[in-house]
Order: structure tokens, then C-alpha cells, then sequence
């Protein structure tokens, strides 16, 4: 039977029976259940010297927050999902918060759920919990996603795409982790497999399934929203294009399904709010920052129209809509984050290719290799009559997703392109079922064979987050070419605690740090660095040179376009463990006094308790020693504007201006500003935000 389109959409009852996998039901749980404990031991493993990403302790604290508090103020970055399960478990389990208040915009929140976890509380005891819930989590993901293609092609494809998945380093090394990626991407996949059984067959129980699955993936994150798109197509597009002779009645009744399914699963999402608009339990907004400059700050007219409006519908929780608008501005404007992309610096956004590039060096050649040939059975017509439609439906999905990131910043690197790889996992699954289908011996042994040469290539690697493939010259030379945050986000910092404690602290050497770890973890492990005290290394933190043991993170020895630390890149380091390098001697590096005079600006300015004289006196010095960073400059000219000092801001604006990248959504808020200042007295002026924040 086929539909308008001349796709072949059978019902269930029509399906080809020969191309049901032969594997019974038992052993096909008992095949799920043994893969996702052999990747949670191979992840537990490979992982277990990884400290806590940049973001975790955030996400911990927040956690807890909304659990003891039931207030959602903490980091509305990201929706509730991940945060709520892992704080579930340490709040139930023991973990001291204090109470909360109003913050001074995200640093200050910051200050306040690092010192939590850092400093009020065992820190390794708080990641073996959350490290245990996240492993339980993402295993119950996998299994859902396993059951969802079990449901729409067979068992053997299931298990050849979650064997995929288990061997893949970058789901290996997001696994413990209380970051929202790898759930988003499970959750992604599985409701985009369970939307073609639903829309199929248009059962209520399928429906179901799917919305309450969808409702999880957009309360996990707000990437969430390219996965409902493509689930309403796929509705829309069998619901007009498929004769209303076949399953799910009139189009009207499938209209109607199609809205209570989405009704289903926006209630979720609401429910993970507590079904409450407002992100405090009065009422009133204590966002670190307003809900409505965070909609100023989206400066295209599109995005910001519609974040308008879904503000005065209500149409989603205060609090979800405050992470979209930040989403939108970071995720899809871009922050100016120098990059390193195959050996080239980038400013802010990459080349359009970034992430298909990323899925390339980042896979394992062989998982690759099984995703082209599953591909290739698809356009070459060699599928099951009944797959062509789902697999259609996946490739399409996939193909969205990816031109939306290419919209996108590309700050984050493979972790953003996740639901793309489990997308294709399912490629790989599918030619696994059809060269154990086949008679040919050589089908068999190409599949084994990428397999094993996966195995080879991605398992023995510790530290998977590092992973590269033989492309790029494997783990060991990939932060030549790249210098994302799906190179390094900050697992490196208990090798510098080991370092200095085993080194450093029995000789009284203070260290210079300069990698992605907080002020509070080190304070909490009682690392003595220069820095810890700035009322006593303020002086020295001022001076170009650096000496003595320094430790930095590979992204930062790039080429780039302000703070370039030439002298480290051309320097050989004393020691290196991944893409922590340790160099030691004297080092003329202007670019760091600069970096350590901005980050203290920022704290005085954006604290509890703020001193901006003191921050004032900072941006100065610090874009008298490299003025190259165009951020700086914002900073030092909104203090300025604020004491009413017009001349001395218009210069620092004009500074910000000159050095700021050719990118119109930062140089035109910048322009704006300057023109602003010659028109209008200081005091109705507002002041500019540092994109550097976000």
C-alpha cells in the first residue's frame, strides 16, 4: 500500500515478516542489558581520574536548589531534567546549600554553587553520587532508544546501533557527566524513532509514548525544539499525504491526536517547572539577570520577535524561556570565543562545515565506516520495503539538525553534534542487520571487521573526552587542529592538584594556573597558586612576565586574536598529561597579566557586594597591558558611563569598537553605543553588554 508520495508506509499487520530479526525477546534484553554494563564499566574506567567539568558544579547546586527550595533562579541556562535528577539524588544523600538570594549576574551565581560544592562540602564524595546517577541515567536512556528501534526495524539493528553507541569514545566520555548533552541526544533519537511508530500506526498507547518521551527530551535542553520540528513534519506530513483510508481515521481525527500529543508533551515539560510560570515560589523574577534584557541581548529581528512572543503568551515556564533567549543568543549568535578549527583561528562562529568535520575526526574510522555503508543501502534501494520510509524520516532529521547547528556557534564542539551521532548510529545498526541477513561472508566480515578496528582505535584510550581519530594524527596531536570545548572543559584539574602537591607544595612554589578550573575548587583542595590571594599577588598578577611552574590548557596556547600567549606555543613544556601542559622557567606574556587584571575587574564588579572603583582601576590596567581584548574595553566603558564620565567612556566604546572582530551582531550593538553617547546626556544610557559573559 503506498501513500501519495509513493513511499511504502505498511501498517503492522503488513509488515514483511522475513525482515523481523529471528533474535527472541529474552535475548535480546539480556544482549541490551550486558552492552550497556560493558559500557558503563568501560566508561567508569576510562573516566576515573576526570575532575568535574567547568559546568557540573553548577548544574549540582542548581540541582539541589530546585529540589530543598523549589526555585529555579540558579542557572536557567538549561531545563530541569538533568539538574532535578542528579539533585534528587545528592539532596537526598547529603549536601549542605545555604540559602538563596538575589545574584549579581552569572558570576556571582557561579561564586555561589562552586563554593557549595567546592568548599561546603566533600567534592569527591558529591561526584561519585552525581557520577553514579548520571551513569544510571544515560543507562536507562540507552535502553529506551535500544527498545524505540527494536519497535520500529528489529532487534539486530538495535543492538548494532547501541554497540556502536558503547564503543564510541564521546558517549563514553559523557556518560558520568551532569551535563546535558548526552541525554538530549538519546532522548533526541528515541523520540524521533518512537514519532515514525506513532505517526504510523497513529495508536493512542504509540502517541503516548512518544509525547512523554519528547516532553523529557525538551525538558533536558533547549535544543530540544529542533527535535519537536521534526517530530510535528513527520506528523503533519502523514497526517495530509498519507490516504485517509490507512491507519488513524480522518485527517481531522489525526489532527486531533496530533494536538493532544503535543499537549502531552508540553505538560511534561511544565511539569519539570512544577507547573509553575514563575521561577520562585512567590512569584516575583530573581533571574541573575532579567528576563527582559535577556531578550535585548538577541540582537536578530527573528529570534527576538519570537522570543517576544512566546514572553507575553506564557506559552512556557518564565524560567525555560530565560535559557532559550540565552540559547539563542550564545548557541545561535555566537559567542566571540577564539577557536582553532583544523589548524586555522576563528573568531565566534566557524566555517558552516565545523560540525560534520567534528563528527569526522571525532567517530572512530570504523563506526564511520558502518554509518556510509548503512547509508549507501539506503540510497541504493537495498532496504526492506518497510524501512524506506523511517530511515527516510532519520537521515532527514539528522540532515535538520545539522543545518541548524551550521547556523550556529561552534564554541562547543562535538557535544553540541551528539544527536547527530546517535542519529547515525542507526545507519550502522541497519547494514549490521542486513549483512547478518545476507548470505555474503564478506558483509559479515566488513562488519566485524569495522567493529573490532573501532574497538582498537577509541577503547584503550583513558580520558576519552581527548579522543581523536587517525585523521587528524589521533589523541595526541588533535588540539593542534581544534581547541573547542570537545577538547578540553576543565577534566585535567586533579592532575594539577596531583602535581602540586606531589612537586610544588613540598619545595613552596606557588604556581601560575591558567586553565578552565574555579578559584573555589582550588581554594577548596587547598592549592596554593598565584591568584588565590589577590590582595597579596595582585602586584605580581600585574606584571608581564611569569615565572616559575605554569599550568595551561592546550586551547589556550592557540593563535589568537587577543591575550596570545606566543611565548608558551613556542615554548617545549616541562611535562604534559593530555592537554594539561606544564611549562617551566621565565616567560614574557603580557597577555596574561592582561586576562588576570580583566578577571579581577569582573569579580569585583559582578559580586555580591561590588566595588567598582576597584574594578574600574582593573579594565584600565588591563587594556593598558594588551588592549587587544575588545571586551575589556566594554567593561571599562560602562563604569565610566556609570560615574558619568562621557568622554573617557566614548573612548573606551571607541577602543572596543577597533578592536572587536568583523562580526555585525558584536560590532553593531558597539556602533549603537557610540552613537548613543553623542547624543544622549550619560545618564539615560544603559550599559553595554559584555558578550564575553555569556
Amino acid at each position: 500500500m503506498r501513500d501519495l508520495s509513493g513511499i511504502s508506509l505498511p501498517t503492522t499487520s503488513s509488515a514483511n515478516p522475513k525482515s523481523r530479526s529471528k533474535i527472541a525477546f529474552g535475548t535480546f534484553v539480556c544482549l541490551m542489558l550486558l552492552l550497556v554494563g560493558l559500557g558503563i564499566l568501560r566508561s567508569a574506567i576510562a573516566t576515573r581520574l576526570d575532575g568535574f567539568t567547568l559546568d557540573e558544579a553548577y548544574h549540582i547546586a542548581a540541582g539541589v536548589s530546585y529540589v530543598k527550595y523549589g526555585d529555579f533562579r540558579i542557572n536557567p541556562e538549561h531545563p530541569p531534567l538533568i539538574k532535578l535528577w542528579v539533585g534528587s539524588v545528592i539532596a537526598t544523600t547529603g549536601f549542605e546549600l545555604e540559602s538563596l538570594r538575589q545574584f549579581s549576574d552569572k558570576p556571582d551565581e557561579r561564586t555561589f554553587t562552586q563554593s557549595a560544592v567546592f568548599q561546603k562540602n566533600d567534592p569527591d564524595s558529591v561526584q561519585r553520587r552525581a557520577r553514579t546517577a548520571m551513569f544510571a541515567l544515560n543507562g536507562l536512556l540507552l535502553l529506551a532508544l535500544a527498545f524505540a528501534l527494536e519497535r520500529v526495524f528489529d532487534a539486530r539493528v538495535a543492538l548494532g546501533a547501541l554497540l556502536f553507541l558503547v564503543i564510541d569514545p564521546t558517549v563514553a566520555a559523557h556518560w558520568p557527566v551532569v551535563m546535558t548533552d548526552l541525554p538530549v541526544a538519546l532522548l533526541s533519537a528515541t523520540s524521533i524513532a518512537l514519532a515514525i511508530r506513532a505517526f504510523r500506526d497513529w495508536i493512542w498507547k504509540d502517541l503516548a509514548t512518544c509525547s512523554a518521551f519528547l516532553g523529557l527530551d525538551l525538558a533536558a535542553k533547549h535544543s530540544a525544539p529542533v527535535v519537536l520540528l521534526s517530530v510535528v513534519l513527520i506528523g503533519m506530513w502523514l497526517t495530509f499525504w498519507r490516504p485517509v483510508q490507512q491507519a488513524g481515521g480522518s485527517r481531522g481525527r489525526r489532527l486531533l491526536k496530533l494536538g493532544a500529543f503535543l499537549a502531552g508533551a508540553m505538560a511534561i515539560l511544565w511539569g519539570f517547572y512544577f507547573f509553575r510560570y514563575a521561577e520562585t515560589r512567590g512569584g516575583q523574577e530573581a533571574f541573575n539577570r532579567p528576563l527582559a534584557d535577556k531578550i535585548r541581548d538577541v540582537n536578530t529581528p527573528f529570534y527576538h520577535s519570537v522570543l517576544a512572543g512566546m514572553a507575553a503568551s506564557h506559552i512556557v515556564p518564565r524560567a525555560y524561556l530565560w535559557g532559550f533567549a540565552d540559547t539563542v543568543h550564545a548557541g545561535m549568535e555566537g559567542r566571540p570565543d577564539p577557536q582553532l578549527i583544523f589548524g586555522r583561528p576563528y573568531m565566534g562562529k566557524g566555517p558552516k562545515y565545523f560540525f560534520p568535520a567534528m563528527i569526522a575526526v571525532k567517530l572512530p574510522i570504523g563506526l564511520s565506516v558502518l554509518s556510509l555503508l548503512g547509508l549507501i543501502l539506503f540510497f541504493a534501494r537495498k532496504l526492506p520495503a518497510e524501512w524506506n520510509f523511517p530511515v527516510g524520516v532519520i537521515l532527514a532529521a539528522a540532515i535538520l539538525f545539522l543545518l541548524v547547528l551550521a547556523m550556529g556557534a561552534t564554541y562547543a564542539g562535538i557535544r553540541h553534534a551528539l544527536p547527530v551521532v546517535a542519529l547515525l548510529s542507526i545507519f550502522a545498526g541497519i547494514f549490521v542487520e542486513r549483512a547478518l541477513a545476507s548470505s555474503s561472508r564478506s558483509l559479515k566480515a566488513v562488519a566485524v571487521l569495522a567493529y573490532v578496528l573501532a574497538c582498537v582505535s577509541a577503547v584503550p584510550v583513558l580520558r576519552p573526552w581527548e579522543y581523536f581519530n587517525e585523521f587528524v594524527g589521533g589523541t595526541k596531536n588533535g588540539y593542534k587542529y581544534f581547541s573547542d570545548e570537545g577538547v578540553d572543559l576543565g577534566q585535567r584539574t586533579k592532575e594539577i592538584i596531583d602535581y602540586y602537591r606531589k612537586f610544588l607544595k613540598p619545595a613552596g612554589e606557588t604556581p601560575t594556573i591558567i586553565y578552565e578550573t574555579s578559584d573555589e575548587e582550588l581554594k577548596g583542595r587547598d592549592v596554593e597558586y598565584l591568584g588565590r590571594d589577590m590582595q597579596r599577588d595582585l602586584k605580581r598578577l600585574s606584571q608581564p612576565e611569569r615565572s616559575g611552574t605554569i599550568f595551561i590548557r592546550s586551547p589556550f596556547l592557540c593563535p589568537n586574536t587577543f591575550w596570545d600567549r606566543r611565548a608558551f606555543r613556542e615554548a617545549t613544556p616541562a611535562a604534559r598529561f593530555g592537554n594539561l601542559f606544564v611549562y617551566q622557567g621565565t616567560f614574557l606574556s603580557p597577555a596574561d597579566a592582561a586576562a588576570a587584571l580583566y578577571f579581577h575587574g569582573i569579580e569585583k564588579h559582578y559580586a555580591d557586594n561590588p566595588d567598582d572603583a576597584a574594578a574600574e582601576m582593573a579594565f584600565q590596567q588591563s587594556a593598558e597591558m594588551d588592549p587587544s581584548a575588545f571586551f575589556v574595553h566594554i567593561e571599562l566603558g560602562n563604569l565610566l558611563l556609570k560615574r558619568g564620565a562621557r568622554e573617557p567612556a566614548l573612548r573606551a566604546y571607541s577602543d572596543a569598537l577597533k578592536y572587536a572582530p568583523e562580526d555585525a551582531l558584536i560590532r553593531q550593538p558597539i556602533e549603537m553605543q557610540i552613537e548613543r553617547i553623542t547624543h544622549q546626556p550619560p545618564g539615560e544610557i544603559p550599559p553595554l553588554r559584555n558578550p564575553f559573559l555569556e
